[in-house]
């Protein structure tokens, strides 16, 4: 295993427990192949860790162990799935939930990989080439750990590569695969592409949305997906549910996700309309809504604009407030690592402040335990939702 020597600030870093490599971190990796093993060390030869180079976004590798004698092999794999599946017991024995995130990449000890469970089917995420060339391995190690699989289902979602999807052992997801979330039913499809129907990151919000914050409401439910928010919401009360996406397929999947539940779509709007253009819409016909969801991609692009959380957000917020009911809900929520916790709140602190309306902070959610975060790492806690409480 070649050893390959960080500068101090990433020696620095690394020894903290940050899992993640970066190209600045090393002088140069122009020899340096995709899905090499590799020894860490700092400027003195010191050990760091061992791990592996594998190009992402914004990585080119990840460190998978601090013990010098430990052998990265396929009884490591082995061991890293049977402690995550032992951490969430808890999630196996639940009967009104099954579907949640079995091994979280760097939260769980191996970077580059999450495996989600949908009601028995285990979906495997690859972010970088050079641990998907070893996938042959990790999925005998998988099968070994946790052999009670109906089926596995890979997701590709690094460049330059063909495969999207693609079915890897056991039997095929049926389609549409009904998956339960807190007692409401989802139609998910594992076989499609990188998206299944529903971000299973969002269950806690949906929860509250079904609890508690539904009962007797209208909603707006913006960059709507397949309606999951809306779907939550009508489930614990609410009178109308208004979806909203540019998206063509995002119509039938929203009526489908109120089918399965036993809900006529007829009782909500369900709209493929540039979000933008609704707020401009709602406040022509002096609409009003008391709970306003903005849930919206890190980045999207329409025939008429482009999206940007860090650019765009302050502005769909200040839209969303001129119609927002008082004593209505705005949940804002934000799934890139790019924004602080705090910056974004700042952000919406600032679309508030500009529209002169005044509004608190009722309740604030992260990524839910099943997404367990490496804490070292703070990039991998990349969820913010916030709830404010709109008072004037």
């Amino acid at each position: 295993m070649r050893k390959l020597k960080v500068k101090t600030l990433a020696a620095n870093r690394l020894k903290k427990g940050y899992k993640a490599l970066e190209e600045y971190d090393f002088k140069t990796m122009e020899d340096v192949a995709q899905g090499e093993f590799i020894e860490i060390t700092d400027q003195n030869n010191n050990f760091i860790g061992k791990g592996y180079i594998g190009e992402e976004d914004r990585t080119v590798g990840w460190i998978l162990t601090t013990n010098k004698d430990e052998p990265i092999d396929s009884n490591f794999y082995d061991r890293h799935f049977r402690m995550a599946q032992n951490a969430r017991t808890a999630y196996y024995a639940d009967k009104s939930t099954n579907a949640f995130r079995l091994f979280n990449a760097s939260g769980d000890g191996i970077g580059g990989i999450t495996i989600d469970y949908y009601d028995g089917f285990y979906i495997f995420s690859w972010f970088n080439k050079g641990l998907y060339d070893y996938r042959e391995q990790i999925y005998q190690a998988f099968k070994v750990a946790i052999p009670d699989f109906k089926g596995i289902v890979e997701k590709v979602r690094f460049k330059n590569t063909e495969i999207q999807s693609r079915h890897v052992a056991g039997a095929t997801p049926p389609e549409p695969l009904l998956i339960k979330e807190n007692g409401i039913q989802y139609a998910t499809y594992i076989n499609e592409g990188w998206m299944t129907g529903i971000f299973l990151d969002q269950r806690n919000v949906r929860r509250r949305l079904m609890e508690e914050w539904g009962t007797g409401k209208t909603v707006l439910n913006t960059f709507s997906y397949t309606g999951a928010f809306s779907v939550a919401a009508a489930m614990g009360g609410a009178v109308k549910t208004v979806n909203i996406d540019a998206a063509r397929r995002s119509k039938a999947k929203t009526i489908e996700q109120f089918e399965v539940n036993g809900l006529n779509p007829d009782d909500h709007e369900i709209r493929v309309i540039d979000v933008f253009d609704y707020l401009d819409y709602a406040k022509k016909h002096q609409l009003k809504f008391d709970i306003i969801i903005l849930d919206p991609p890190t980045f999207a692009r329409t025939k008429k604009r482009t999206f940007s959380v860090e650019k765009d957000y302050v502005g769909l917020v200040q839209e969303a407030t001129e119609i927002l009911a008082d004593n209505g809900l705005l949940i804002a929520s934000s799934n890139t690592w790019k924004l602080s916790r705090d910056d974004f709140y700042q952000m919406i602190n600032e679309a508030f402040d500009n529209e002169e309306v005044d509004a608190y902070l009722l309740e604030e959610y992260g990524l839910p335990e099943d997404f367990k975060i490496n804490e070292q790492y703070p990039e991998s806690d990349y969820l913010k939702v916030m709830v404010l409480e709109k008072t004037s």
